[in-house]
């Protein structure tokens, strides 16, 4: 089914983006589309209606509306683990049933919603103490989907931070659990350990710490921990007491769990009002992605210019780059959506992908970016597709002068990748410059830009709540569309399982306990570097 596009991509791969402009007056019309108050452009790529129509076609060739339908109505799509894919019935604010094995899990999902509500607010308003008082500061203790989303969302939810100060412990390197700890009162800190089972090796170290540093000032340490697990009878053992756990179903990956339990620290920090306009903004979109027919559905456009540009063009890398500091980690929570999604290597019947799987997906925030990494977007030998994205308003009126420089940074950099700066127009540059002869020639070819390389925009109008949910869903469905015109299991992560399984095999060797054997000859020379403390 990819014959149509590789042939359009090998046809159409130098085409001047720049010429389907000037052939199209209402290009920027016909090539972007809205959802509620987002417009996402994709009009500054290569994509034309031909392309589009081709790329529409994977779509329907494994019919993407028979498997969103799947997804939504809690069907086991993630066959390798025979499991349902519902993060968006978290979400579900209405009710509607969604059935599992036969039962509806909107009952048990909205009572756990409830259930956080209160426990959030007795912090917020101080009726849940601990033994020095008032809940003053909250270390959420995860990793992977249990840290990454709650971090980013705090971030960007910052104009909206009124309760507790919370605070987040991922990695199992000990400095990070003790920087985050230094500065805390264990009299008046709760501790959220957020693991499904209670068995991920970095959070339950860190989480011991963390009980152990508690305990040297509060007799009762179980009475200012909470769970955000499924192991009632691990947190139990732990002394938290089973109106401060909170489960979740094997139907909610670690990377789109946020929705739920998980999502329990970004509650406490902005109000249940608060999360509940993010679950709205991303149940909106949950909506637009099964009503909104495919020529004006944002999430499959979206995937469409990232199959283009990935398999298509055969552009390796993907740049994500919000113009907004508070979005600071999107881009590494879509990394991880992105890469431990698609980033697969077989097709859904265990044989080989016939194309290259999802790209590499890196960023940072405007204006940063551009002081560090633009050099090689603009004038590098590999072409970088881009995805701007930025708030029309921010949540500072006395330095809207200061937004309105950063749109301006961000418009200007997508339009410098599309225009470019020709060798006639550097040239001219530099006889101004007072250049002449060969030196003029090489002054100017430094400051050649080639141009035409591909972006996307999504424009919001303020970065609330509602639109963060938004964008989430948003980027959560495009995973899913490119999952399915792949032909992979967009649920699973068994790449992650050989280094943890050889991470407990290394600890008793590294302790001295065990010999090196069976370990490659590199392994074995760097256990024994580190025995020595070379």
């Amino acid at each position: 089914m990819w014959e149509q596009v590789s042939s359009l991509a090998d046809e159409l791969r130098d085409r001047s983006i720049l010429d389907l402009f000037a052939q199209d007056p209402d290009r920027f019309s016909r090539f972007s589309v809205r959802a509620d108050d987002l417009l996402f452009d994709f009009s500054k790529t290569s994509i034309d209606q031909q392309v589009l129509t081709a790329l529409i076609a994977l779509t329907e060739a494994v019919d993407l509306p028979a498997k969103r339908a799947a997804m939504f109505t809690g069907e086991k799509i993630n066959e390798t683990e025979g499991r349902a894919v519902l993060h968006t019935a978290l979400r579900n604010l209405d009710g509607t049933p969604v059935m599992v094995d036969g039962h509806d899990v909107m009952p048990e999902v909205l009572d756990t919603l409830d259930r956080m509500e209160a426990f959030a607010t007795a912090l917020r308003d101080g009726s849940f103490t601990g033994q020095g008082g008032a809940i003053t500061d909250v270390v959420n203790i995860g990793i992977g989907g249990s840290d990454l989303g709650p971090v980013m969302a705090n971030l960007a939810l910052a104009p909206y931070c009124d309760g507790p100060r919370v605070h987040f412990v991922s990695n199992v390197d000990g400095a990070h659990v003790h920087d985050v700890l230094a500065g805390l009162n264990p009299e008046t800190t709760l501790v959220i350990v957020a693991s499904k089972t209670l068995t991920t090796i970095e959070t339950m170290t860190n989480a011991e710490t963390a009980r152990k540093w508690m305990a040297a000032k509060v007799s009762d340490t179980g009475a200012q921990f909470a769970a955000l697990s499924s192991n009632a009878a691990g947190a139990a053992e732990w002394g938290i007491a089973p109106d401060r756990v909170f489960g979740f179903q094997d139907w909610v990956g670690g990377r789109y769990s946020m929705w739920g339990p998980i999502g329990l620290p970004i509650m406490i920090a902005v109000g249940p009002e608060n999360f509940r306009a993010f679950l709205s903004g991303a149940q909106a979109m949950d909506k637009h992605f099964r009503d909104a027919p495919v020529e004006e559905n944002l999430p499959v456009l979206l995937a469409l210019v990232g199959i283009w540009h990935n398999q298509g063009l055969g552009h390796a890398t993907r740049a994500v780059l919000p113009y907004e500091q508070r979005l600071l980690r999107l881009p590494a929570y879509l990394q991880q959506l992105e890469m431990e999604s698609n980033g697969k290597r077989v097709s859904m019947d265990g044989g080989p992908l016939p194309v290259d799987s999802g790209p590499i997906v890196w960023g940072e925030p405007g204006t940063n970016g551009q002081h560090a990494f633009y050099q090689l977007i603009h004038q590098g030998t590999r072409i970088v597709p881009c995805e701007f994205m930025a708030g029309i308003e921010g949540h500072e009126p006395d330095l809207a002068h200061q937004h309105d420089l950063l749109l301006a940074n961000c418009l200007a950099q997508s339009e410098a990748l599309l225009t470019g700066r020709s060798l006639e127009e550097a040239t001219g540059l530099m006889e101004q410059a007072g250049f002449e002869g060969d030196e003029l020639a090489r002054q100017a070819a430094h400051r050649v830009f080639p141009g035409n390389r591909p972006s996307t925009t999504l424009l919001y109008p303020k970065l609330t709540p509602f639109v963060l949910g938004q964008i989430v869903a948003l980027y959560e469905h495009r995973v899913f569309v490119e999952g399915v015109v792949l032909g992979i299991n967009s649920f699973d992560q068994w790449g992650v399982e050989l280094g943890k399984e050889l991470a407990k095999t290394l600890t008793p060797i590294l302790a001295g306990e065990q010999g090196t054997e069976g370990k490659d000859g590199s392994t074995a020379g760097l256990i024994a570097a580190i025995r020595a403390g070379t």
